[in-house]
């Protein structure tokens, strides 16, 4: 008699704050936590290299609708470049290419170099990375040996600093401790690999940890192991981890409608109107219960994008 299967997937909204271990894809370690909560639904919100650890927001069931402007949003890093050697993926995880010795650094190199990749930058990505060409990563090329020209495209670099060179400069290791604190689309490996050529000898990040995402600025992280230790304890500990889909909109400037406006919306109609906000906006009802993500138009006028489940039940609105 085959067994029944244990899990029983569950409709689930909400946000957790994972403290991405090292050695998972940002996958792999989605979908261990997907299974731990039993959720039918799940995605997370910007990928963690293998090597990486620190904060991956997954978002369950209505809060995948928000997950593309979390991608967008700036984060911060804390990582180690190890100078002299540079690899074929930026990263510790890959195979050398070339070694060159480390010059003598003083601080005053250090911190020219790091303020010349400070700012509005054109940065290459790395061959190694999730971007797609052909509907294809470009990962996945690359390991089958194709030649890849990947251009340049403009970034934002907010913060680029030293943190410690006492590694380096007392002898020791050719270690750099930074901290980075970027926009959308900007690669850490590639910053790192910039800064070693700027300081004539290479580099690859030996380390990288991500601290935040905005609007999560403070987190609270969870580890695989504290999920598992809550899940023997009951579904309910468990959920206790997730914030409600309200904490990832924070960045979105809200909106509040009426009833009445509720009801147009939800049945994709726009709302006429003078409302001062223009662009996307989070729609809130006026129990302050978020409804979805709109835009408001040039003339003022509030347009649906994406509504949650709850926001689509409303009664039909009247001509």
């Amino acid at each position: 008699m085959s067994r029944q299967r244990r899990n029983r997937f569950r409709s689930l909204d909400g946000i957790l704050l994972l403290d991405k271990p090292p050695g998972l894809s940002s996958n792999q370690a989605l979908q261990r936590v997907r299974r731990l909560f039993e959720a039918e639904k799940a995605g997370h919100t910007g990928s963690l290299d293998p090597l990486a650890t620190g904060l991956l927001p997954v978002c369950f069931g209505e809060a995948t609708k928000i997950a593309g402007g979390l991608l967008g949003a700036r984060k911060a890093y804390d990582t180690v470049a190890r100078l002299g050697v540079v690899t074929d993926t930026d990263d510790a995880e890959g195979q050398p290419l070339r070694e060159r010795p480390v010059p003598a650094l003083d601080l005053a190199t250090i911190d020219a170099a790091l303020r010349a990749l400070t700012g509005r930058i054109r940065q290459r990505p790395p061959v190694y990375s999730a971007l797609k060409r052909g509907g294809e990563p470009l990962y996945a090329k690359a390991r089958r040996g194709e030649f890849i020209e990947v251009e340049p495209r403009e970034v934002d670099v907010h913060a680029f600093e030293l943190q410690s060179a006492a590694d380096l400069l007392d002898g020791g290791e050719p270690l750099l401790r930074l901290h980075v604190e970027c926009g959308s689309g900007t690669y850490v490996r590639s910053l790192v690999r910039d800064l070693g050529e700027a300081l004539g000898c290479g580099a690859h990040v030996a380390e990288l940890r991500r601290l935040w995402v905005d609007p999560f600025r403070d987190p609270r992280l969870w580890t695989p192991g504290d999920l598992e230790a809550l899940a023997a304890r009951g579904r309910h500990c468990l959920d206790a981890c997730l914030l409600p889909v309200e904490a990832g909109m924070a960045s979105w400037p809200q909106l509040a409608v009426s009833p009445a406006q509720a009801a147009r919306l939800s049945h994709g109609q726009r709302v006429e109107g003078s409302f001062a906000t223009r662009g996307p906006v989070a729609i809130i009802d006026q129990d302050g219960r978020a409804l979805g993500l709109g835009e408001v138009d040039a003339a003022g006028c509030l347009r649906p994008q994406r509504l949650f489940s709850w926001a689509c039940s409303q009664p039909p609105a009247r001509a």
